[in-house]
């Protein structure tokens, strides 16, 4: 049995959806408070039946933590705050999901004797230090709440693999993107912003000059990332999840003005604390640990998720 926190957000439906794809005798319990989940990234849940288990509870919570978590394989943990600025807004919220929630996750996994805990770390412990690309060897630097909470969850999985064997596998991932991401939110991610707005007829904002670059990666890379993870034999410690790649927020537009076939609009505004100026995923540890290769490019997916939002209401 496999357990995903965050399991009704837009990584952790994914990765719910694949899992019981690939398993079909498998079952899957998935645990979410619902503050930015929803049951509508879950259309698959009917159909799943008695194979999917949703249970609504908080991560900060470990008596919730250790019911959802007995008798499960592998843990896929999802469930963060994952926004920067929404981090520089409420730095203990912040530190609340991310580090006590991580923390919870692990013991919860410790004392049921869970086999692999795999979670989603971040680029953003990188920082904004100029070496591109990113490499796991690198120092991390982070620069915002977000960014020190993910370094931290890092942290505790090392030492709980070191001190009691829990199997730990970190994924950093690189500005995930794609279908069910939600356009709508004030933290909302720039790409399903940037297609809301096209698709509304309104100016596109961009932070700053629009020259900061990152190496967004399409949501079937980070599914495919999390599933080789948890049966890697010598997955252990982090990876980045990238595409090995980096796209600029004016590329962005001019990407999607030609997808639309028209000009867009834009508004630039000032740059937002905590970001960084470019991001690139060096992915040859992945690669050689995981088996990862990126199965979607960024225009591929790009042109994905334009036909998904041009569907969805």
């Amino acid at each position: 049995m496999f357990v995903v926190t965050g399991g009704a957000g837009f990584i952790g439906s994914h990765l719910v959806e694949r899992l019981l794809r690939d398993h079909p005798a498998g079952a899957v319990r998935i645990l979410d408070d619902f503050s930015t989940g929803s049951m509508a990234n879950l259309p698959f849940a009917a159909a799943a039946g008695e194979r999917l288990e949703i249970v609504k509870g908080d991560i900060r919570d470990l008596v919730t933590v250790e019911r959802v978590v007995a008798g499960a394989a592998v843990i896929f943990h999802q469930a963060a705050m994952r926004s920067v600025p929404r981090s520089v807004a409420d730095p203990l919220g912040a530190n609340a999901s991310n580090v006590d929630g991580t923390l919870n996750v692990l013991e919860a996994a410790r004392r049921a004797g869970v086999k692999r805990v795999v979670y989603a770390s971040s680029s953003s412990v990188y920082g904004d230090r100029p070496e591109l690309p990113k490499r796991e060897d690198q120092p991390p630097a982070p620069i915002s709440p977000y960014a020190v909470s993910k370094a931290a969850g890092e942290q505790y999985a090392a030492v709980w693999q070191r001190l009691y064997g829990v199997q730990t596998v970190g994924l950093r991932y690189f500005n995930v993107f794609g279908p069910r991401q939600d356009p709508a939110s004030e933290y909302a991610a720039v790409i399903p912003r940037f297609i809301l707005w096209a698709l509304s007829g309104e100016p596109l904002e961009i932070h700053g000059d629009g020259h900061q670059s990152r190496d967004f990666t399409y949501i079937d890379n980070v599914v495919d990332a999390n599933c080789r993870a948890a049966e890697a034999p010598e997955a252990a410690g982090v990876f980045n999840v990238g595409c090995g790649d980096r796209v600029s927020l004016l590329d962005i537009v001019g990407r999607l003005e030609t997808l639309l076939g028209r000009p867009l609009a834009r508004r630039h505004t000032p740059g937002r604390a905590g970001d960084v100026p470019h991001t690139l995923a060096d992915i040859d540890r992945a690669r050689k640990l995981l088996g990862y290769t990126p199965l979607v490019d960024f225009d591929e997916g790009l042109r994905r998720t334009l036909d998904y939002f041009r569907r969805s209401p």
